[in-house]
């Protein structure tokens, strides 16, 4: 995927000055401080601007995105630019893409999910499969459990509106976006959904994500394991020391190497 980039010839920097030269070490000092602030001021530039680490703690997302797997999230490519469009390479948010973003009903919260309908396009679920203007997406990434049924949750939005299942600011906005069994995307919102179809809280239950919210996409999975189960009973017994060597062995174990350094999608 990456492309071969050849430097161009260059003239040869010239010869640095012969014989030692010793600075001052007040100048040392503020060379050194300027070093530092210039490392700061990129860490946050960076962090702020271009990524940020995030940890899955549900299984909403399986089997694209597990419990323990932790990302790092590319910011710089938000469908968001605002003032910071003519510097950073922005593109729109596209169906399919897994997005990061603040839960609309508590922003200090961040969900991952996929994003399934843009503004303007006609969502539907149809017996647990999405419907978008009309056309069955393509849902291989999607897992189901076939044994399990919801009417509101399979057939969104036809399967009806149910007060106890949804968020009630969405159960009276979802009604009116609804036209022949459709539900209509409005401009700056998207709808999302868990890969983990029947087990995932999303737009079905709380509405739409402004675009406003999204933070940014999955670059990578940097590090990924299995939680790790202590042994209440042997902690009790065997002490602290045995117990911390306990959960640095299980740790170890738990490491899931192949999924380290994966692209999401």
């Amino acid at each position: 995927m990456s492309e071969v980039h050849v430097e161009p010839e260059v003239a040869a920097p010239p010869l640095a000055p012969v014989g030692e030269h010793k600075p001052h070490a007040d100048a040392s000092g503020v060379n050194a401080l300027q070093s530092l602030a210039t490392t700061i001021v990129i860490a946050v530039f960076v962090i702020t601007f271009v990524v940020q680490a995030f940890q899955i703690p549900s299984e909403s997302m399986e089997k694209t995105l597990l419990i323990g797997d932790y990302l790092l999230v590319d910011k710089a490519h938000d469908s968001n630019a605002g003032t910071w469009g003519w510097l950073l390479p922005y593109r729109r948010i596209e169906r399919q893409d897994i997005v990061v973003f603040r839960y609309p009903v508590n922003p200090q919260q961040h969900f991952v999910k996929r994003v399934i309908g843009v503004p303007g396009d006609r969502v539907r679920l149809i017996n647990k499969h999405v419907y978008v203007n009309g056309l069955k997406q393509d849902d291989e990434y999607a897992s189901f459990n076939w044994g399990q049924r919801d009417k509101f949750r399979d057939n969104f939005p036809n399967g009806g509106f149910f007060a106890d299942k949804i968020a009630s600011k969405w159960f009276i906005q979802a009604q009116k976006l609804v036209d022949d069994g459709q539900l209509i995307i409005p401009e700056g919102s998207y709808f999302v959904l868990g890969d983990n179809r029947d087990d995932s809280y999303d737009s079905r239950y709380w509405g739409l994500v402004p675009a406003e919210n999204i933070v940014g996409r999955p670059l990578l999975i940097y590090w990924s394991m299995d939680q790790v189960q202590s042994n209440t009973g042997e902690d009790a017994a065997s002490g602290k020391l045995s117990t911390l060597a306990y959960s640095a062995i299980q740790s170890v174990k738990g490491l899931r190497w192949k999924r380290m350094f994966r692209i999401p999608r």
